[in-house]
């Protein structure tokens, strides 16, 4: 209002065009023009907001209406509006009845709906784009398909992993429990026989994601620390996987049926299918070549001892508990289990909002003034959406 009163009385000086004055205060001439007439009409303080809800609305339910679909709820509080107005309808055929959406805001401004309980998360899930491959290395993608029986009556978990761009089969192992210990054995033999890829694509299942901060998990955060990018399809859409989906069809028909009589028997095939796939079976996405033409090994090798954390010196840096817990102005903030023990930073962006960090990966923002979570999209320092080979 201010601005406004500002703008009328340097307009009024008769030294600026309302052209320039406009320009100056970034409004349109019609806003200029329209403020000026204000002022003119009802003084300065004709300049200040005004209510635009009309005085009146054609449509308004007559109020009888409102009190019959009220007193229809106290009479069967479990019928949705719907089936009120419907009932309604029968019991006076001749009356005009207001369609189901108007009964509900009524019945909702009355505080006569029951909400169903959705169930809640406290911490939000990271939004993640879906990039192609192009080269060897640049993603991996990764899955466990569905566990069955070997005729000994033990449970196997198969984890395969493959390069995207070659489809070349990187691991495929016989696991007894689909852990996230296991899992990350596995992975660790195939950085250590291939290198590090630049990001690895897999779903929203355990042990690759959780329900915590960014969907992170302990498996999550090991290779957001080698540098390696998070993608994730969006849940109940394998098809954003599919030619994973398709290979493990393939490893199905060809392994699986029957079963083998032991892990240790599954594995083999598992072993012998692998080597066939990658150096015999030619692939008409490919070509007519083999994984094997295309595959290349990753120059950046798996390292001794994972990176340090680094952050600029005005960053607000925490160490998080073993719960997951970091301490926030006086108070226990919870950020995710799968982060405890490493050591996060806020960077603050406004007032009162941070955008919180792992490293080079921004993870996910918290406003200390409503005490909440929101998502960002995962994206690093340097300007890219994940951590890319280099």
């Amino acid at each position: 209002m201010e601005l406004r009163k500002q703008f009328v009385i340097e307009f009024r000086t008769g030294l600026f065009t309302m052209t320039d004055l406009c320009a100056q205060y970034v409004i349109s001439r019609k806003t200029g023009y329209k403020w000026v007439a204000r002022a003119e009409q009802d003084g300065l303080d004709g300049l200040d907001d005004r209510a635009r809800r009309p005085h009146g609305h054609p449509a308004t339910t007559d109020p009888h209406v409102v009190a019959a679909i009220l007193a229809a709820r106290r009479q069967f509080p479990t019928w949705s509006g719907d089936t009120l107005v419907r009932w309604l309808a029968r019991q006076h055929p001749g009356a005009a009845w207001p369609s189901r959406t108007t009964a509900y805001e009524i019945l909702n401004r009355a505080g006569a709906v029951r909400t169903r309980r959705r169930r809640t998360r406290s911490l939000v899930q990271p939004r993640t784009v879906l990039q192609p491959a192009h080269a060897p290395n640049e993603l991996w993608t990764t899955d466990f398909k569905g566990e069955f029986l070997t005729r000994d009556g033990r449970y196997c978990h198969p984890l395969t992993v493959r390069d995207a761009f070659s489809r070349r089969v990187l691991r495929c192992d016989a696991l007894l429990a689909a852990t996230s210990a296991d899992t990350r054995r596995r992975f660790e033999r195939a950085f250590a026989e291939f290198g590090l890829p630049g990001r690895i694509r897999s779903d929203n299942g355990r042990p690759f994601a959780s329900t915590g901060l960014a969907g992170l998990s302990r498996l999550n955060v090991w290779w957001l620390r080698l540098g390696i990018g998070l993608e994730r399809i969006a849940p109940g859409h394998p098809e954003q996987n599919g030619s994973h989906e398709q290979f493990h069809a393939v490893l199905k028909a060809a392994t699986t049926r029957p079963p083998a009589a032991t892990a240790r028997a599954q594995q083999r095939r598992f072993d012998e299918f692998c080597r066939i796939y990658n150096e015999q079976r030619p692939h008409q996405a490919l070509g007519g070549h083999v994984p094997a033409d295309l595959y290349r090994q990753s120059p950046r090798p798996l390292p001794r001892q994972v990176p340090p954390l680094e952050y600029p010196s005005h960053w607000d840096v925490r160490r998080v508990a073993s719960n997951g817990d970091i301490a926030w102005r006086s108070r226990r903030l919870f950020v995710s289990a799968a982060l405890a023990e490493q050591t996060i930073a806020f960077e603050e962006i406004d007032d009162g909002l941070f955008t919180a960090w792992l490293g080079e990966v921004a993870l996910a923002r918290f406003d200390a003034h409503a005490w909440r979570w929101t998502e960002v999209l995962m994206w690093r320092r340097d300007g890219l959406r994940a951590p890319s080979a280099r």
